[in-house]
């Protein structure tokens, strides 16, 4: 889906956006304009992030730079990483977004991101960049979703040690009811996969625990979700909190809980690529994300979650750390994510998953970026 936003004289005099939806090849939302600015700047934008979610930061973003021309591309996480790794045209974006964090890790190590020279870049909290070029700008937790109704038989579930005991203790009731991803052809299932086994020594119980109640294993967080919505699930394992969030909004009969033991985070990676055709259109959007007022659009007007440090409210990093202290733990931003796409160490994690979930291996080929879509 390409969302495309046109520079206007009538935008920045508050005269607003009519929206209107093409068909094609691909969905595209314009924005049309009242009238063109003389000089303007063009900046197109990648992303694997679905244009509802991005598009209050792009029109804020719009509203307060009316001279640049903004197209946002909505890709897979496949295509993006494609269109690198093919030196296609597509590879001239100006900014690339992807919630692949392995991936995107790898783009930038292998020289195709530029340092951004900006103090809010230099300012950015370690922990959420690599160098200067590589910034994590959203803080997503990975979540469990349930049924009310199964609380009130059996109790609410509040972290993964209370899950593992109820798998444990009620089998036979939640047997087929359960559903997680499975990290034999899912990246994102993978990646917690790999994290978990890190971060949990109960981690391989809580697999022997889920293997126990036969769950399903499926790719996305949308099939979780899905499931749920219809009841045949009662519980979903390790759903990506910003999609979870307003999908359970929308069914109440749903519960959205962070683990109080320990919580993943996962962080949407960006970067200027060293071939974007508008490097400085790009530094201005780049600025704009990186600051206070851009990051509280995050945390405001979408469910993605913000990074900034001054930022304190519902939505924030800060707010989730002061609520879930050391159990919070963001998916570490460095060489350690290339571990994930070592074909040995992810033959051998694969193998000790499946033998604790008492199934066989359904895939034996490393997982692709399109695979860690949400």
């Amino acid at each position: 889906m390409t969302l495309r936003f046109l520079c206007a004289l009538g935008i920045a005099l508050g005269l607003g956006f009519a929206m209107t939806r093409v068909s094609g090849a691909a969905d595209m939302l314009h924005y049309p304009t009242q009238s063109a600015i003389a000089e303007s700047s063009q900046l197109d934008i990648v992303g694997a992030l679905d244009t509802p979610l991005i598009a209050p930061v792009l029109e804020d973003f719009h509203r307060l730079n009316p001279d640049i021309s903004l197209n946002y591309h909505n890709l897979t996480t496949l295509e993006v990483y494609r269109t690198f790794m093919s030196g296609s045209d597509g590879s001239r974006a100006d900014v690339v977004m992807s919630s692949a964090m392995p991936w995107q890790y790898q783009l930038a190590n292998n020289g195709y991101a530029q340092p951004l020279g900006l103090d809010n870049a230099e300012q950015w909290p370690t922990w959420a960049r690599w160098r200067q070029e590589l910034f994590g700008i959203t803080f997503e937790p990975v979540v469990i979703v349930y049924h009310k109704d199964l609380a009130e038989r059996y109790g609410a579930i509040g972290s993964h040690a209370e899950l593992v005991t109820l798998l444990e203790r009620e089998r036979e009731a939640l047997t087929g009811r359960v559903v997680t991803y499975d990290p034999a052809r899912s990246g994102a299932g993978y990646t917690y996969a790999v994290e978990e086994a890190r971060l949990s020594p109960r981690y391989w119980e809580l697999v022997a625990a889920l293997g126990g109640v036969e769950a399903d294993l499926v790719g996305t967080t949308q099939e979780m979700l899905d499931g749920l919505a219809v009841g045949r699930y009662l519980i979903g394992y390790n759903l990506l909190g910003s999609y979870a969030q307003g999908f359970v909004a929308k069914h109440p009969e749903l519960e959205i809980v962070i683990p109080s033991d320990y919580a993943l985070v996962m962080q949407r990676l960006a970067f200027l690529p060293r071939s974007a055709d508008n490097p400085e259109a790009a530094r201005r959007f780049f600025d704009y994300l990186l600051s206070e007022h851009g990051q509280r659009i995050i945390s405001e007007q979408t469910p993605l979650g913000a990074v900034h440090p001054a930022l304190k409210g519902p939505g924030s990093a800060s707010a989730l750390r002061e609520r879930l202290g050391e159990a919070l733990r963001p998916i570490r931003l460095g060489p350690g994510l290339l571990a994930t796409l070592d074909k040995l160490k992810r033959e051998a994690l694969l193998a000790r998953w499946h033998r604790e979930f008492r199934r066989p291996a359904t895939a034996t080929n490393p997982p692709t970026p399109e695979e860690t879509a949400p």
